[in-house]
């Protein structure tokens, strides 16, 4: 295959996962553009093992993350508009940062292909039969293996819960 026909099958696919990455589409189409120029630079180093379309999203995904970390580009926060005191929104908007970084902060430890499938799913936004393709798998697997990734996420979090409770 070659990279003409890599990038004509693929460049749409790419392009959407790195839109769910950012609201900007000018930066989605800048750092998909940049995704394929590093891709081929390193074509040679692809081994095959994995379904080219992952090697791409790991490329878009470290390529969107260079990208914030050089513009100190940080989420806006919008408080929410029923708050009347601002010590409560402050209150769950910290338990809801706390929450996500600690299921980000499982996320990096989990096994694949959970981690990745959970990934696609939930950041990438793909479908199950995507996510089945890029893995050489069936929907059903895709399925099957996201759902067992959020239960471990499930037992986690409730465990934590539960040692909070014991202090």
């Amino acid at each position: 295959m070659d990279f003409e026909q890599i990038y004509r099958e693929y460049f749409k696919d790419v392009f959407l996962y790195v839109r769910s990455l950012t609201t900007q589409e000018g930066l989605a189409e800048e750092i998909t553009q940049e995704t394929f120029t590093k891709a081929l630079k390193a074509i040679d180093s692809y081994d095959g093992k994995k379904d080219i379309r992952a090697w791409l999203f790991t490329i878009a995904k470290n390529s969107f993350y260079t990208h914030c970390r050089q513009q100190k580009h940080y989420v806006e926060y919008e408080l929410p508009k029923n708050c009347t005191d601002d010590f409560p929104c402050i209150e769950e908007r910290l338990a809801e940062e706390e929450t996500a970084f600690l299921i980000h902060k499982f996320l990096h430890q989990m096994e694949e292909p959970y981690k990745e499938v959970f990934n696609l799913r939930v950041f990438g936004e793909l479908p199950f039969e995507k996510i089945g393709a890029i893995f050489g798998k069936s929907a059903g697997w895709a399925r099957v293996t996201f759902y067992r990734g959020k239960k471990q996420i499930i037992a986690y979090m409730e465990g934590l819960e539960h040692e909070r409770d014991q202090l």
